[in-house]
């Protein structure tokens, strides 16, 4: 089972290279501006998430969270 660990991991790894890859060419290879959009998108998934989810809030009557 190891195996398909493994072919998994390498699949994810060439598929991230890949995406890597897009994100540069899509920025004309300016490294700068590839990370900089990155950061944005990352700062606006952050923001996007409810911080009562983040904190664990159990709202309403049923109790699912179980961090």
């Amino acid at each position: 089972m190891p195996e398909a660990a493994e072919a998994d991991s390498v699949s994810e790894s060439e598929w991230l290279d890949t995406a890597v890859d897009q994100v540069i060419a899509a920025h004309g290879g300016d490294m700068r501006s590839a990370i900089r959009t990155l950061v944005l998108i990352e700062r606006d998934l952050e923001r996007s998430v409810s911080q009562g989810f983040v904190r664990g809030v159990r709202h309403g009557r049923f109790n699912c969270y179980n961090g």
